[in-house]
């Protein structure tokens, strides 16, 4: 039945909408299992329909939905909902109430039928956009070209060839909309072939992969120049941390928490809400709510559990891109992310304390890492700073947003065929003038290298200032820094570099339950700053207890 159309933007106390409330409904009573974060969006929705005066067109509703049957699916009631929101509801001056939509759930849930369906949507009349030219993005060609090619298998091989050809003319590599001249592209991970694109809507596929803006914002910056720009980001999570993925989820939620005004933002978020959710397949749905309409998916996801259970170290992905709860795994892992988070937190003032330094390196042509740790009222306390080989040949592998780091002030570009020990030294030293350094460590078999210029500074092995650290000594460690991460008892002020570093360390099981640390990926996951802390915790033993004491900061004449 078709519905008669309002344009007129009215506030809603109760939504109308089918698409809409079907599955709001489905959430708010429990008829489907729902995370946190689906039953905040649920009241933030109604807070805006109930607030603010937004138009619903049923009538482009409906024009959409005749398209559905030419899709071998038909669309989820989450799927009308998404869609309806992003691409049918308007603020009284007619452009887009969310103009940005984060898809966030588990692999299998079909986000890229549903990224083929709008982009094959915005293409069309109904759209009404001239030129309404629709981007694809992911970081390889075949994640880019999936969503594409269901809608280039829609045109070429559904029996339909000849009324597609009045309405459509494509290829392997372009889809336009004779009547609105608008052209759906996939494109890969080349920021610098895509200046000057006139996108109407861009939408990125599988965004965990990202791990900087640079492909993004080369993509948005087009946006703006044809009407209703839009952004739509699709993703299961995965295994970069720091990156674009957690930026989003970060926003969402403070979006849901009611931190911050959306901006146009609508955050859709599917994941359990704790790891022990894992062993009720009823709340397998709060990270895919496709699942109840799929029995093979079903079937899928529960092998790949009877794996998971028999061995979870070699099937972390379970948890990450099924479940949508990358919180690691103790035996490979050093620490869950969010502790890496709450290790974020701001620093005290530290002038004057009492500190040791560890610094860590593979080779000096690569990079090199220094950190000071102090302990006050049983915390510890860290900063570090970071320098990097220009001429490093692991530098094209590294995804890491290092320029940003750079402007921070955590990071120094190197120049050189390596980084001299003195550049290193000569930041300790400078240290010096804030915080008493009392000695430090390095590893046992790289001492050498920095031998006299830790010399030159009033440090050296002999005089056991400088504590060369074996791999023993830091197994000993480990328990240390574990309960420092798991009780919240470290902080190293906002350091992103850190948490990356922190991030591509696993732990090795040794002989008589010890763990010894091991970089997860050796050229393009550094290590070095996590290790360069890890070096100073094995001289910890040099720093006083600080609980009484009052620290003057150091006088300069």
């Amino acid at each position: 039945m078709t519905r008669a159309n309002s344009s007129r933007a009215v506030k809603r106390k109760r939504i109308t909408c089918p698409e809409i409330s079907e599955y709001m409904r489905m959430v708010e009573t429990g008829k489907v299992p729902a995370c946190k974060e689906q039953h905040q969006l649920m009241a933030y929705l109604r807070d805006v329909f109930a607030n603010e005066r937004l138009i619903i067109d049923y009538e482009r509703i409906e024009e959409y939905r005749s398209y559905e049957k030419y899709f071998p699916f038909d669309l989820f009631p989450w799927e009308w909902f998404a869609f309806t929101l992003f691409m049918c509801v308007f603020k009284a001056d007619g452009t887009p109430r969310w103009s940005q939509e984060l898809v966030y759930m588990g692999r299998g849930g079909g986000k890229n039928g549903y990224d083929s369906f709008v982009a094959f949507c915005a293409l069309t009349k109904v759209n009404g956009i001239r030129d309404y030219d629709v981007d694809i993005c992911a970081n390889s060609e075949e994640q880019a070209k999936t969503s594409f090619s269901d809608v280039w298998n829609i045109l070429e091989n559904t029996g339909k060839r000849a009324k597609f050809q009045k309405g459509f003319k494509w290829n392997l590599e372009h889809i336009t909309c004779r009547s609105t001249n608008s052209t759906l592209k996939y494109r890969t991970d080349n920021p610098k072939s895509k200046d000057g694109l006139r996108s109407g809507m861009v939408i990125f596929d599988e965004v965990h992969a990202y791990q900087d803006w640079r492909n993004i914002k080369v993509f948005t910056t087009g946006l703006g120049k044809k009407p209703h720009p839009r952004r739509l980001y699709t993703t299961t999570d995965g295994d970069v941390r720091d990156g674009v993925l957690d930026n989003l989820l970060e926003k969402a939620r403070r979006i849901l928490a009611g931190e911050m005004p959306d901006n146009g933002f609508l955050p859709l978020i599917w994941k359990l809400d704790a790891a022990e959710e894992v062993h009720d397949k009823a709340m397998w749905p709060k990270a895919c709510p496709s699942l109840p309409y799929l029995p093979v998916l079903m079937q899928q996801i529960e092998e790949e559990y009877a794996d998971f259970l028999v061995n979870p170290a070699g099937n972390a992905d379970f948890m990450t891109k099924r479940m949508n709860l990358p919180s690691g795994n103790p035996d490979y892992q050093v620490t869950d992310y969010e502790n890496l988070k709450t290790a974020s937190r701001a620093l005290p003032d530290l002038r004057g304390m009492p500190c040791v330094f560890g610094i860590d390196f593979a080779k000096t042509q690569d990079f090199v890492a220094a950190a000071l740790l102090f302990r006050r009222n049983g915390e510890y306390m860290a900063m570090h700073h970071s320098w990097v080989c220009k001429r490093s040949n692991d530098l094209p592998r590294i995804r890491a947003p290092l320029d940003e780091w750079e402007q921070m002030g955590i990071l120094e570009y190197v120049d050189d065929v390596e980084i001299h020990p003195s550049l290193v030294c000569d930041w300790i030293y400078e240290q010096m003038a804030e915080y008493d350094v009392l000695g430090g460590a390095i590893d046992f078999y790289r001492h050498t290298t920095f031998m006299r210029a830790l010399d030159e500074i009033g440090f050296s092995a002999k005089e056991k200032t400088v504590k060369l650290a074996r791999p023993s000594d830091l197994m000993q460690v480990q328990p240390v820094i574990n309960s420092a991460f798991l009780n919240g008892t470290i902080a190293w002020g906002e350091d992103p570099m850190m948490r990356w570093y922190t991030n591509n360390v696993k732990l090795v099981a040794s002989a008589h339950g010890n763990y010894s640390f091991e970089k997860i990926e050796p050229k393009s996951r550094k290590t070095d700053g996590f290790m360069a802390l890890a070096a100073a915790f094995t001289a910890s033993d040099q720093l006083p207890e600080t609980s009484e004491i009052e620290f003057m900061a150091p006088l300069t004449f």
